[in-house]
């Protein structure tokens, strides 16, 4: 008997926690997010769908088409029911406190119609977005009548605009920022009288260069019938507690569909993740959800952090201060968690709240430990809290070790404690260049002190031996040999190509140890250069590659201009083409070493420096070229530059001659290997 009690005690227990926390098993989506690559990790739920409750589970009857959906900092839920023309108000035990949809205007009854937003202003002043009425309605939190703004009447305002209000926020300063639909000039602004002064935070027009060439082709009456070129309407808002706007776009092809304005109507949207706040990154083209996310809401939480939602999958992604993703979750369907047609996202609390029009429901999620680990992580790094941030961005990283953003998170913990080095290795962990180049700054600051003296001895030592090199160089001055000549011509270029021409100085052996000295260089810059500046720290490298990248285009150009300058009477021979070409890399060949040095002891703001050398070896190497094709052909200025030119299409006739070629050889393999297996499947029979 008293086993029998401690089993039901157990089973009791079992049963309470099923109830209070939600399970993986619940969710009808699997967490991911998105590498540095770009590619999809798998990722822990860091949040999973609590309860749904539709209207009449809330008390207050179905919910028609609700639009909008407003909570405040102590818990009060307002939902615009659009269909049913009300606002219901629930409290944050999702009980029904009041629903507002009459009320007395100046001793007359009056009523919302099709109300498609709503705010609360000090948890006293409810503003309603009356879209059927085209007015802004300010009420008591009770519902009393306070004030009505109408359409606004204003000469900067196009004669064909109609006031569609649909979405508002009210400021500290009593402002409001209003988005009508339709109105593609930016957010309306009112004075804390009603009075319009405005609009704010106009999205940039965006072009599509082919679409602009044809309308240059086209008749007048052509282009009045093609579709205006005209700025993405906003289609909703939310502001923080420091009275920035955030604003979502709908277009899909943007890298800013989520804004963060200020007063002045300037986008502050930090966006220094791996990829910008857009949602998902892959796009995929099948199905029925086909092309990128499409935001239809945005909600500000605690510190910088924000949830947008995608109205074409059903995904919430939740970004940090500095735009870098934390956690996506959500998506369509009909079971729990999942959603016919969201409309809206709030936060209550840690929990986040979306609003479903498609079946009139709230679904609530709550956070799982993973997503509480990170949220709070983010929190504490905001406020300077390190040994807690660490310690959350650790246990987080234990339930995902593909938990890049983790890194940062420690990085910048320990940036600010000191440890220079822990730092560097956790931003490079991360893959975050700019707070590496932070950490490396002061580590390379803190070391050139501790060595001072060292670094003085071996400047000193560098000096000297520069000094005796020079003057062993003048001792031995005469007739340049075969490494002196590439010397020699790189600063002297005109004697220095007729020589290797006319004097035979040049060796076609020389050319190809250089080609190949060049591919080696290329694939040590890949490996040993310092990680702010390279771009592709893959570790993956092959000197086959690097020859295929290099030799290639060397004998492509090589063979190319020596085919074209035949017919157009150039004197050079194919060797000395060769010969004069390899030459010309001598500047890229020296620079490399250099490169590799600097890029392992500059930081991203002396970046300027490393960038001014390489593009000065490139130049360098083109202005060799050209002395040397024009030495070698002996070709005018013109003749030269019309030629160089002429090479390299004749490259691109090359390169598409050969991927034809590849092509058609594939083909004929395939057809030839159907016909093997068609014979040999008859002779088996």
């Amino acid at each position: 008997m008293k086993r029998m009690r401690w089993l039901l005690l157990l089973l009791l227990s079992l049963a309470a926690m099923a109830e209070t926390a939600p399970s993986a098993a619940a969710a009808p989506y699997r967490g991911y997010n998105y590498s540095f690559w770009g590619d999809v990790t798998p990722a822990p739920n860091a949040y999973l769908p609590s309860f749904q409750l539709d209207g009449d589970r809330l008390g207050a009857g179905p919910l028609q088409s609700p639009e909008d959906l407003f909570i405040t900092p102590a818990g009060m839920i307002y939902i615009a029911d659009t269909r049913n023309n009300r606002i219901v108000v629930f409290n944050d035990e999702f009980n029904l406190v009041r629903v507002i949809d009459k009320f007395d205007h100046n001793g007359k009854e009056d009523a919302l119609a099709e109300p498609h937003g709503v705010f609360v202003k000090d948890d006293s002043r409810l503003f309603v977005a009356d879209t059927g009425n085209a007015r802004i309605v300010e009420l008591t939190t009770e519902g009393a009548f306070v004030r009505e703004i109408g359409a606004p009447d204003s000469d900067v305002l196009r004669s064909s605009l109609r006031y569609v209000p649909v979405k508002l926020v009210v400021d500290s300063a009593n402002r409001m920022y209003v988005v009508s639909k339709g109105v593609f000039d930016g957010i309306m602004q009112f004075d804390s009288g009603g009075k319009f002064t405005g609009f704010i935070g106009t999205n940039k027009v965006t072009f599509n260069p082919i679409d602009m060439f044809w309308r240059r082709l086209m008749t007048e009456e052509q282009r009045s019938k093609m579709a205006l070129n005209i700025p993405e309407e906003f289609n909703n808002v939310d502001i923080d507690a420091e009275g920035f706007i955030y604003t979502t776009t709908a277009e899909g092809f943007t890298d800013e569909p989520v804004k963060r304005l200020n007063p002045s109507g300037v986008d502050v949207l930090k966006r220094d993740g791996y990829f910008p706040p857009k949602g998902d990154i892959w796009i995929t083209f099948n199905g029925t959800r086909i092309g990128p996310s499409s935001m239809i809401a945005v909600a500000v939480d605690r510190n910088g952090i924000y949830s947008i939602l995608d109205g074409k999958r059903g995904r919430v992604f939740t970004y940090d201060r500095d735009g870098k993703l934390m956690y996506a979750f959500g998506q369509l369907g009909e079971q729990l968690g999942g959603f016919r047609t969201p409309s809206d996202i709030a936060m209550l609390g840690e929990k986040v709240v979306v609003l479903d029009k498609g079946i009139g429901s709230l679904v609530i999620f709550e956070p799982t430990r993973y997503g509480r680990m990170i949220r709070n992580a983010v929190i504490y790094t905001d406020n300077g809290e390190e040994e807690k941030a660490v310690a959350a961005w650790k246990e987080a990283q234990k339930l995902n070790s593909n938990l890049e953003i983790a890194y940062l998170g420690i990085g910048k913990a320990e940036l600010r404690q000191g440890s220079n080095r822990e730092a560097m290795d956790s931003f490079f962990n991360g893959m975050h260049r700019e707070y590496y180049s932070r950490a490396f700054e002061r580590y390379r600051k803190d070391w050139m002190w501790q060595n001072f003296s060292f670094i003085a001895t071996a400047l000193l030592v560098i000096a000297a031996l520069l000094l005796v090199g020079r003057r062993l160089v003048r001792h031995r001055a005469g007739e340049p040999g075969t490494v002196g000549m590439a010397w020699y011509t790189i600063f002297h270029p005109f004697k220095g190509f007729w020589d290797l021409k006319y004097e035979r100085k040049g060796k076609i052996r020389f050319t190809l140890a250089l080609l190949v000295l060049l591919s080696v260089l290329f694939l040590l810059k890949q490996q040993l250069s310092g990680f702010i500046f390279n771009p592709d720290v893959t570790f993956e490298a092959s000197i086959i590659d690097e020859l295929k990248f290099i030799v290639l285009p060397f004998f492509l150009w090589c063979i190319a201009n020596w085919s074209l300058t035949t017919l157009m009477d150039g004197e050079g021979k194919f060797g000395e083409i060769v010969v004069a070409t390899g030459y010309a890399l001598v500047p890229i060949v020296l620079a490399q070493p250099l490169l590799i040095v600097l890029s392992n002891v500059m930081t991203v703001q002396e970046g300027s420096f490393y960038y001014f050398i390489e593009s000065v070896a490139y130049g360098w190497f083109i202005g060799l070229l050209f002395v040397g094709m024009m030495t070698v052909h002996q070709y005018t200025v013109g003749k030269t530059i019309v030629t160089m030119l002429l090479t390299l299409v004749v490259i691109g006739i090359f390169v598409f001659l050969g991927l034809l070629v590849f092509s058609l050889a594939q083909q004929m393999l395939s057809f030839g290997m159907t016909i093997y297996k068609e014979i040999s499947f008859r002779i088996g029979e």
